[in-house]
């Protein structure tokens, strides 16, 4: 059986080693009001919702004009 190359696990710090750009972190900060940061923090659960009940609540308005025209006498 051969012998096995042992594999290098350590970082190449050579003059000719690759540049290893520095990470950046990104802050951003905004000023909100209190009704807006309750929104921000909010807004990914409550406008699903809010979409759907208004869909909701257009095709109800839809079907009742609907029966009023054919209900006239």
């Amino acid at each position: 059986m051969a012998k096995n190359k042992k594999k290098r696990n350590k970082a190449y710090k050579g003059i000719d080693a690759a540049v290893t750009k520095p990470i950046i972190t990104r802050i951003e900060a905004a000023n909100r009001s209190k009704v807006g940061q309750w929104w921000f923090d909010r807004k990914a659960t409550l406008k699903p919702i809010l979409i759907t009940s208004g869909v909701i609540l257009f095709i109800i308005i839809l079907i009742i004009g609907i029966v009023q025209v054919f209900t006239v006498h």
